[in-house]
């Protein structure tokens, strides 16, 4: 009976792992059929920056990465638009959660700010 919980457990920890890569990878895809924005200025200042929640079983299992964006900044400020462009799959929801809350300063134009989410299991 104790050699159950332990197949159950990690039956339902392989289930979740592989439904979040399926939905990092649908992710990945979007972002990559996007049609890409550009704007020759790219510096805005960061007002309000959220950190991403640390999935606490990845954190557990020491899986980290880094995950990088392309973010469009509309001119209030707000992200418009985030497209990944690389970095760790299972990670990829967890930034982009976060980063779609990230507010910058004001400006008279749409900017295009590359982004990178570092996930460190040993913080």
């Amino acid at each position: 009976m104790a050699l159950q919980q332990p197949l159950n457990w990690a039956s339902r920890a392989a289930t979740a792992l592989s439904l979040a890569a399926a939905i990092c990878l649908g992710h990945l895809l979007i972002a990559t059929l996007a049609p890409a924005q550009s704007s020759e200025k790219t510096t805005r200042k960061l007002l309000t920056k959220v950190e991403p929640g640390y999935p606490p079983d990845l954190k557990r299992a020491r899986i980290g990465g880094i995950v990088r964006m392309d973010v469009v900044v509309s001119p209030r400020g707000s992200v418009e638009n985030v497209s990944v462009i690389g970095g760790n799959p299972i990670l990829v929801d967890t930034a982009v959660k976060a980063v779609k809350k990230w507010k910058y300063a004001t400006a008279d134009y749409e900017t295009v700010i590359r982004v990178n989410v570092n996930f460190d299991p040993s913080k």
